[in-house]
């Protein structure tokens, strides 16, 4: 009995250091990540400002965000990370928005989402002309949100939109809000109804009782599913 005592004890002592190991792994790799990800915004940062937005500034929007691809003349590869390995070895990537603080300045509000690729195989949601479509590279889209009526959360919003946009919104998943700038965390995705999801906080932006709504910027999970790709999003204001 008393050997079976001991045993049983050593079992649960060795179940408890296991999960310590795991947990460490966990917590060693976000640790990874995030300086991975402070280095690649701030070369994504630097690219920008080096390519400038000068020849189209005039048209740049104060009251919205446009992706930088569509106002720069930067070649595709230069969004992949690290820049000296091969397209194979890229594992991370950048996408930027952009949007002018106020109609006489030279200042850009920048947001960059840094992703990982999490396969050579694996496709991800994009938007070409208001339409989704599949691509090989991890970044944002935008979405449509409107006031949750029947709900008595005041931190609830409806995703509306022409293409299912809910099926692009899962729990955990970073919001930017196309009109501030501000990020929000969606806590839940419900089941019912689908479309509708909880945020870590009241919705600031642009009114949602409008017929219009409001929209922002999320990066969806994979195309077939999977781990979310979004790593960090950062924020600056650049001069051009």
């Amino acid at each position: 009995m008393e050997t079976l005592l001991a045993v049983g004890t050593l079992a649960i002592g060795l179940v408890f250091v296991a999960g310590t190991f795991l947990a460490g792994v966990y917590f060693a790799t976000i640790s990874t990540e995030g300086t991975i990800a402070t280095v690649v915004a701030d070369e994504a940062f630097a690219k920008i400002h080096l390519y400038g937005l000068d020849p189209n500034l005039a048209n740049l929007p104060t009251d919205r965000y446009v992706r930088y691809d569509a106002m720069s003349i930067m070649p595709e590869e230069e969004h992949l990370y690290p820049s000296t390995a091969t397209t194979l070895d890229k594992q991370y990537c950048w996408t930027a928005l952009c949007k002018r603080t106020d109609d006489d300045s030279q200042l850009v509000d920048v947001v960059v989402f840094v992703c990982r690729r999490t396969g050579s195989a694996t496709r991800y949601w994009t938007q070409e002309a208001g339409a989704l479509t599949e691509t090989d590279t991890p970044g944002p889209v935008q979405i449509h949100l409107a006031e949750a009526t029947g709900s008595s959360r005041d931190t609830d919003v409806i995703v509306t939109g022409t293409n299912e946009e809910w099926l692009l919104v899962n729990d955990g998943a970073t919001l930017v809000d196309d009109s501030t700038g501000e990020v929000y965390r969606v806590l839940e995705r419900y089941s019912s109804p689908q479309e509708q999801i909880r945020l870590d906080r009241v919705w600031t932006g642009a009114a949602l009782a409008t017929a219009e709504g409001a929209s922002a910027w999320v990066v969806p999970q994979p195309k077939s599913g999977g781990r979310d790709p979004l790593v960090a999003i950062y924020q600056r204001v650049l001069r051009f």
